[in-house]
């Protein structure tokens, strides 16, 4: 049996590169829906449907468990599927707790896409975690797709990044927290841009820690082979180049994994 791992784009790949670390003899299929991303400017409704065909897709390749690996699609959808599947379906959400918890008092900033901002999911999770009122939620709409077309630690990259928080004196603030999985690739450039005490932080470790509990509980950790599949948005990835294209991603988040 597979594991499940989707995302619009190849933010979700960041997952799937935790889950390879943390549960390496499972075998895995990663789906990335090419055709509709990014998910982040698109309707509750859009990305539903979305959700829901590649659910269908990921039950005709026998998949145990699903993650959703787009906090965009988990806050639009999560609780839609779990309704509608009996499969477990895990989601992703924003590291916001362990970043209130470790901030020391200080601001805890959270970067997504503008509709997981939007989404009532993630304010209740603040309003239930942030009693003292230091959370700030910024989107930031244009990284998606700096990810998408491989534009990483330019100076383009930098600029925006510059110019969306030009209103907030990060000295102010001792957690920055990821809430999009495509934003793990400009770790580098935040570390770079950033005061040293300003950690930087992600779901991901978490997300598959609950991945690992979820399929313990239910006994259907295996010893496979450790193989991945790769398909956007239904199509098999085949093509040596592409292939060569999400193996430099994969060395790209390894490099970025000691950035905090």
């Amino acid at each position: 049996m597979n594991i499940g791992i989707f995302d619009s784009g190849i933010g979700g790949i960041s997952i799937l590169h935790q889950a390879m670390l943390s549960l390496p003899k499972e075998n895995y299929i990663f789906y990335a829906d090419t055709d509709h991303v990014p998910y982040g400017t698109k309707s509750k409704e859009q990305i539903v449907d979305y959700v829901d065909h590649i659910m269908q897709f990921m039950i005709e390749y026998n998949c145990k468990a699903v993650v959703i690996a787009c906090n965009t699609a988990t806050a639009a959808a999560a609780q839609i599927m779990r309704e509608k599947y009996h499969l477990p379906i895990i989601g992703i959400e924003p590291a916001v707790k362990p970043a209130v918890e470790q901030s020391a008092g200080k601001r805890v900033m959270v970067i997504a896409t503008p509709l997981t901002i939007k989404e009532q999911k993630l304010k209740n999770l603040v309003d239930r975690i942030d009693d003292t009122h230091l959370v700030d939620l910024v989107p930031f709409p244009k990284l998606v797709q700096f990810a998408e077309n491989g534009i990483f630690d330019t100076k383009e990259v930098e600029d925006y990044i510059i110019e969306t928080l030009t209103d907030y004196d990060m000295t102010r603030y001792g957690e920055f927290v990821l809430g999009c999985t495509h934003f793990n690739y400009f770790k580098d450039t935040f570390r770079k841009l950033f005061p040293e005490n300003v950690r930087i932080i992600d779901g991901n470790e978490g997300t598959i820690n609950q991945l690992k509990r979820v399929l313990e509980s239910r006994r259907l950790l295996e010893e496979n082979e450790g193989s991945v599949r790769y398909f956007t948005s239904g199509r098999e990835v085949t093509d040596k180049e592409a292939l060569n294209r999400i193996a430099a991603l994969h060395v790209r988040l390894e490099n970025m994994r000691s950035i905090t």
